[in-house]
């Protein structure tokens, strides 16, 4: 099972693993759709949407993501899975079992 953290600044986490194997462009489009958040890649900055921006030497990213959340989501190590039919990375935004606190 693949994770990522949410913090309470409203940031989403990826590690470098993840981020280089879903998202090579650095870039991606996210939608929340019932409890879960998906973000599809897109092929670069010129495609729009958000940017993921390297957070350390180890090469993991980051992307602010609040805007796109609803209030109610709470910071924390959520579960996500790559759905190959649909191209997207889905996360668990509401799920308590699949929640891990920082």
């Amino acid at each position: 099972m693949l994770f990522v953290e949410l913090t309470e600044k409203g940031y989403l986490h990826l590690p470098a693993d993840l981020a280089q194997r879903y998202f090579p462009h650095d870039a991606l489009v996210a939608l929340v759709r019932a409890d879960e958040l998906w973000l599809l890649p897109t092929r670069g900055p010129a495609a729009g949407g958000l940017l993921l921006k390297q957070r350390n030497r180890q090469g993991d990213r980051s992307v602010l993501i609040w805007e796109v959340l609803p209030f109610d989501v709470r910071p924390g190590r959520l579960a996500a899975y790559w759905d190959d039919e649909r191209g997207t990375l889905r996360i668990a935004i509401r799920d308590a079992s699949a929640r891990r606190e920082c």
